[in-house]
């Protein structure tokens, strides 16, 4: 009966351990031996994640310094329709509108100032007029540090965009994911909401996955998926490089579901796989589109649908 009894338990062991392979295949990318979930690059490895965040045209935080210049004039405001992201505001000239994710509405509050507000310049309040299709009381003003009136629109403070050259660009859409084009009721424009997960075809790369604000999302080799997913992208890794929160295999399109699961992180929080690889985001991605992490380091990938590393060297 004692020999039974291993016997059983041993045939167990196996079980478990081929239902925990068919869940989580190995590519060949990267994976080794197990680790605790979440485990950390070894030292020296944070220098391979790859550069900051961009130019940082879009940080906004207010460093306590006035604006170069007293906001804009508005114009005559009028509603433009776009192809991709609807009815969004423009001024007297033609060029969009935009707000900022880290002011508020309730009450009207700017938080851009000094080098952000020299790359989204506020829009002055004293001049606008409600066009067409712009509803007068939905327009306001807001004092900013430097005592200057800025145009509010549905209670949030307007920006142009420096970047922005000629009527009807909407390069500012998105940036760093907190600034979006102003509709005429003060919410965002943006594109129809996309799926959790879609995927997306990139002119270089080919069809790459995207998380639901259309940005490209990446797969890191050092990493694991088997027997169980494993990141090594911790602490200021995980700042230019964060994780995708979970998200359900209904709210996907063209995503591959085998694999296609959520784990624990070392931290206590979930984050979502495909093909049971850990996946990311990357800060220097500024908007849709972008995929500037691409090849970081040696080690930072697209995602293909079905969770392989797009463009990385074959072992």
């Amino acid at each position: 009966m004692k020999t039974s009894w291993r016997s059983a338990s041993l045939l167990a062991s196996a079980a478990a351990v081929l239902a925990l392979t068919t869940a989580c295949g190995q590519d060949g990318g990267g994976a080794g031996a197990s680790q605790n979930v979440g485990a950390t690059a070894a030292p020296g490895d944070i220098g391979d994640i790859g550069a900051g965040a961009g130019d940082g045209l879009g940080a906004g935080v207010n460093d306590g310094r006035r604006s170069a210049s007293p906001p804009a004039s508005a114009g005559k405001l009028s509603v433009s329709a776009d192809t991709e992201l609807g009815e969004l505001v423009t001024d007297g000239s033609g060029r969009t509108l935009y707000r900022f994710d880290q002011d508020t509405a309730q009450p009207p509050k700017s938080t851009c100032d000094g080098d952000c507000a020299t790359a989204w310049p506020p829009v002055a309040a004293d001049d606008a007029i409600a066009g067409e299709g712009i509803d007068k009381a939905l327009l306001g003003e807001v004092t900013r540090a430097d005592g200057t009136k800025q145009l509010t629109i549905g209670g949030w403070p307007a920006y142009r965009y420096a970047k922005d050259t000629a009527a009807g660009d909407v390069k500012g859409q998105g940036v760093n994911g907190k600034w979006y084009a102003l509709a005429p009721d003060g919410k965002k424009a943006k594109a129809a909401d996309l799926p959790g997960l879609s995927t997306r075809n990139d002119p270089e790369l080919g069809e790459i996955v995207v998380d639901k604000n259309g940005m490209t999302v990446y797969r890191f080799m050092k990493d694991e998926a088997w027997p169980k997913p494993v990141s090594a992208c911790d602490g200021a890794c995980l700042e230019k490089w964060p994780a995708v929160a979970p998200v359900a295999a209904d709210d996907t399109e063209g995503v591959q579901k085998k694999g296609l699961m959520s784990f624990t992180r070392s931290d206590g929080t979930e984050q979502q796989t495909v093909d049971c690889w850990p996946i990311y985001t990357f800060a220097g991605d500024e908007k849709p589109g972008d995929t500037n992490g691409q090849g970081v380091g040696g080690t930072w990938y697209a995602v293909a649908p079905d969770g392989k590393p797009v463009g990385a060297p074959k072992k």
